[in-house]
């Protein structure tokens, strides 16, 4: 038996450069229309037995605005960044270098108080791993970036390193099938229209 889960990232809501660490902000006017865009070809999976959104307010207004009406599941939620939630990287940087340094190199660290790396990916990879096994059961769960390489970090098995090396475009998908502890990687790419953003 195996289930298919289909990741969707949530469309943004500030440019890349303001990103910010568990950035709860509800999408701004580009985001909203950079949903709109891609709705047609993102709709077909509003068929998915299961629909879910991490809890933040981006998650759900993409997750609505794509027809899921996802049910919000608190383990998709982004890292615990402790201290230095609402910052930038380069603004955490500015006044607190050796520690987001630490913080980069060892997925155990927590300098700013938070959730490490390491727990973060399997508190993440949990989740789905308890996902229902149902033959065929197909599942979206529409979340932030940072939820989505955490999730195929964990079902690749691969180091907590590579965590570094996974874009996730906004409004993109990916699939993973299997059941715990046994997972397949699909590529299903970027919506052609949110891709010109």
């Amino acid at each position: 038996m195996a289930v298919r889960v289909t990741f969707v990232a949530t469309a943004r809501s500030s440019p890349l450069l303001a990103d910010r660490f568990e950035d709860d902000r509800p999408l701004d006017r580009a985001g909203w229309d950079a949903v709109q865009r891609v709705v047609g070809d993102l709709l077909p999976l509003a068929a998915a037995e299961l629909r879910y959104c991490s809890p933040t307010p981006r998650s759900r207004a993409t997750g609505d605005a794509l027809g899921y009406a996802p049910l919000v599941q608190l383990a998709l939620r982004d890292c615990d960044m402790g201290r230095w939630r609402g910052l930038t990287l380069g603004e955490a940087m500015a006044r607190e270098p050796q520690a987001v340094d630490a913080w980069l190199a060892d997925p155990r660290a927590t300098p700013h108080g938070g959730e490490s790396l390491l727990s973060f990916i399997s508190r993440v990879g949990g989740w789905l791993d308890t996902r229902p096994v149902e033959d065929r059961c197909r599942i979206v769960a529409v979340a932030e970036p940072s939820v989505i390489r955490a999730a195929l970090v964990y079902a690749l098995k691969a180091p907590p390193s590579s965590y570094w090396n996974i874009d996730v475009r906004p409004l993109s998908t990916t699939t993973v099938s299997g059941r715990g502890g046994r997972w397949h990687l699909r590529l299903d790419g970027t919506p052609a229209q949110a891709s010109r953003r």
